[in-house]
C-alpha cells in the first residue's frame, strides 16, 4: 500500500460507482469534520457476509493500491478495489435525510437479491 500523497492513481475505464449531489455534499461535510491534513478518500468496498452473501463497506482511507479505481466527484475522491469494482459496476451512492432517518444508500444494478436491512446483497 502507498499513501495518497506519494502516488497518483490511474483513472481506469470502469465506473464502479457514481455519487449523487446529495452524497457528494454529505461526504465532503464528513471529510471536513475529520479535520485532518491528510488526503482522505471514501473507500467503497464489497465484503463477503450478510444474509444475502455480500455486504457494502464504506470508510475514509488514506492508503491506495496501484490497481484501485479512483473517481473524483467535485472535491470528493472515491476509491474502489478491483474485486469490489466488478460487483459494484454501474452502482449509485445516494444520501437521504428524511423523516425516517438519514443515511447512505447504494443502488446496485448487479444485485439479484437484497435483504431487508439494505446492506446485504447477492
Amino acid at each position: 500500500m502507498t499513501t495518497a500523497t506519494s502516488v497518483e492513481l490511474t483513472k481506469k475505464a470502469a465506473d464502479p460507482i457514481t455519487l449523487t449531489a446529495a452524497a457528494v455534499a454529505k461526504v465532503a461535510e464528513l471529510i471536513a469534520a475529520e479535520g485532518t491534513d491528510e488526503v482522505l478518500a471514501l473507500r467503497v468496498a464489497v465484503k463477503p457476509g450478510g444474509c444475502s452473501g455480500f455486504n457494502y463497506d464504506m470508510f475514509f482511507d488514506t492508503e491506495f493500491a496501484e490497481d484501485d479505481v479512483l473517481r473524483e466527484f467535485d472535491a470528493v475522491k472515491v476509491v474502489v478495489d478491483p474485486q469490489s469494482a466488478d460487483l459494484l459496476n454501474g452502482s449509485t451512492l445516494d444520501f437521504a435525510d428524511g423523516l425516517q432517518g438519514a443515511g447512505f444508500h447504494i443502488t446496485n444494478p448487479n444485485a439479484t437479491r437484497t435483504c431487508g436491512c439494505g446492506n446485504s446483497f447477492s
